[in-house]
């Protein structure tokens, strides 16, 4: 069972709980995939039973197609949060950490033409690995997190949250309004452009705030 632990591997007394993710939250990476840019933040949910360790290794479906990784900005939500203002979002948020929303993209474009949900594409068994987390207090600017994420040692990703169409404190806010977040809960914050397929044997290296690195083997 999946367990929130820091960097230095001290476990975190929170359950998990559900996973709140955002849609075409970097300008460049809608365009990549040919959408449009969204008026309001683009909102969908992955279950518990997607989250796995990013740093123990992960595997991918081999029978669904082509199976995509975005680099996202992740955070941990410690107290009840319910229609809050942005003003006051970074205090319901204690740690930041990098996740993947891997993303069954050959089933995505099937069920975006048919308009139908995205949640088979986006939300089945290890669909959302998840690195260990980083003290709020530990960021460097918590008003400027970069990420990076490198495959086999090429440069794949590289945004910061200066990028995001809706900030961190206005998406918290935003989410608040619609769903009650609770202690446990993580919100993916959007991916930034360079996305792509991921294969068995591939190995990651992801980097946050430009100082905190985490490595990860496909299987």
């Amino acid at each position: 069972m999946f367990q929130h632990q820091t960097q230095q591997n001290q476990t975190i007394d929170l359950p998990l709980g559900k996973v709140v993710c955002v849609g075409r939250n970097y300008a460049e990476h809608a365009k990549e995939l040919g959408n449009e840019i969204p008026d309001a933040p683009i909102l969908f949910i992955k279950p518990a039973t997607s989250v796995v360790s990013l740093e123990s290794g992960f595997t991918i479906p081999q029978d669904q197609g082509s199976v995509h990784h975005e680099a996202e900005i992740a955070l941990l939500i410690n107290k009840e949060v319910n229609n809050i203002s942005a003003s006051d979002a970074w205090d319901y948020v204690s740690h930041v950490t990098v996740a993947l929303d891997l993303t069954l993209r050959d089933v995505q474009a099937k069920l975006k033409e048919k308009s139908h949900p995205w949640e088979i594409a986006k939300g089945f068994d290890g669909a959302c690995p998840l690195g260990k987390w980083v003290a709020v207090s530990e960021l460097s600017n918590k008003e400027c997190i970069a990420i990076e994420l490198y495959k086999n040692g090429e440069q794949k990703q590289k945004g910061d949250s200066t990028q995001m169409i809706t900030s961190i404190p206005d998406l918290i806010a935003y989410i608040s309004t619609i769903f009650t977040l609770q202690p446990g809960d993580v919100i993916l914050t959007g991916t930034p452009a360079g996305v792509g397929p991921l294969r068995s044997g591939d190995e990651l290296k992801a980097v946050l705030d430009n100082q905190f690195s985490f490595h990860a083997n496909v299987m």
